[in-house]
């Protein structure tokens, strides 16, 4: 029999490879060790090979795909209900099997290296930020034991540094001198998130969907470049509501009988640009209840005076990631949305 379709369950070592044909019979079921993976699929003809979406898939991905085959992921919650009682590596492969011959699942798409290597930075920059955020909470605490009080926020780091090197402070020596050291760290994290800044706003001058980006109100330079870097080809994506369920700007339903219930923000995608959007968002909204960049009878205007206000930056956030589909889909710019009167 023509092997169909493959599922192939990923590891560190260890891989397993579960072969069907076109109607669903077991073909094979065999381990695979990971220096024998590429030279196993060199000698099967072209079928499709699938795979979860997981650390390490969009490599295994590309190089299979090189073979001749076609290749797709598969997010592991929907892999989940097609394992059979046990699991282990051999029913993992099989329910990856199954679950890519059906007609209606979700696949994600395969990442080139250039787009991992332009997410990288966002990665990087988000973790030095948390690694700031982690020292700057330490340092406060401790110097809360001292009696010094100082406001949260990176924007007053210089009051803390201050305090730690001012020999007037009535900081113990033996303190002091571990505080120094947080002290540097933070310092340090600083001079490298900024370089990482330079980057990101030196790849928002050049690349021409960024600039585009941008035109929407609430999205800077870092927001666009991820967006640019992070998000799939737009053609992914039927419309952008599907857009925003990517990213996790929708609710969550639990309907029944005909009975439409709705839930809080799914949150389930892409945590990062959902993050910048929210931000995003949430600059805009202060913006239009100070009186400025919402006109009088617009949606904005409109949801500021009768919605909460973390209803209204999730709902704009939402309506941001539908404007961002639209403008990668279409090549467009943005144009605000005139107000009848």
């Amino acid at each position: 029999m023509e092997i169909n379709i493959i599922g192939l369950d990923l590891a560190k070592n260890v891989f397993h490879a579960h072969g069907a044909d076109a109607s669903g019979a077991v073909l094979f079921s065999k381990q695979l060790r990971r220096n024998t993976v590429l030279e196993f699929f060199a000698r099967q003809s072209p079928c499709t090979v699938a795979m979860e979406a997981c650390g390490g898939a969009h490599y295994w991905a590309r190089e299979i795909g090189k073979q001749g085959h076609t290749v797709r992921l598969i997010p592991p919650k929907y892999v989940k209900p097609f394992v059979k009682r046990q699991k282990n590596d051999a029913a993992d492969a099989q329910a990856i099997c199954e679950a890519a011959q059906r007609p209606t699942m979700r696949f994600v798409a395969v990442k080139s290296e250039d787009q991992q290597a332009n997410a990288a930075v966002f990665r990087a920059r988000d973790l030095l930020v948390r690694q700031r955020t982690q020292l700057i909470n330490a340092l406060r605490g401790q110097l809360t034991e001292y009696g010094w009080i100082v406001a949260r926020g990176p924007s007053h780091v210089a009051r803390l540094i201050e305090v730690v090197k001012d020999p007037a402070s009535d900081v113990p020596q033996a303190a002091r001198e571990v505080f120094a050291i947080l002290a540097e760290a933070v310092q340090s994290l600083d001079e490298r998130i900024k370089k990482f800044d330079a980057e990101i706003g030196r790849r928002a001058k050049v690349d021409e969907v960024v600039r585009r980006l941008m035109t929407i109100p609430g999205i800077g330079p870092i927001t666009a470049t991820a967006l640019a870097a992070l998000a799939p080809d737009p053609a992914t994506f039927r419309k952008g509501r599907d857009f925003a369920a990517w990213v996790g700007l929708t609710p969550l339903q639990h309907s029944t009988g005909g009975k439409q219930k709705i839930g809080r923000t799914s949150k389930m995608g892409e945590r990062t640009l959902r993050r910048l959007l929210i931000i995003g968002a949430c600059a805009v909204v202060k913006q239009a209840s100070a009186g400025r960049g919402a006109p009088k009878g617009s949606w904005l205007a409109r949801m500021i005076a009768s919605k909460p206000r973390m209803l209204v930056v999730v709902s704009l956030a939402n309506k941001m990631a539908r404007i961002v589909w639209a403008l990668m889909a279409k090549g467009e710019v943005y144009k605000a949305p005139t107000v009848t009167v």
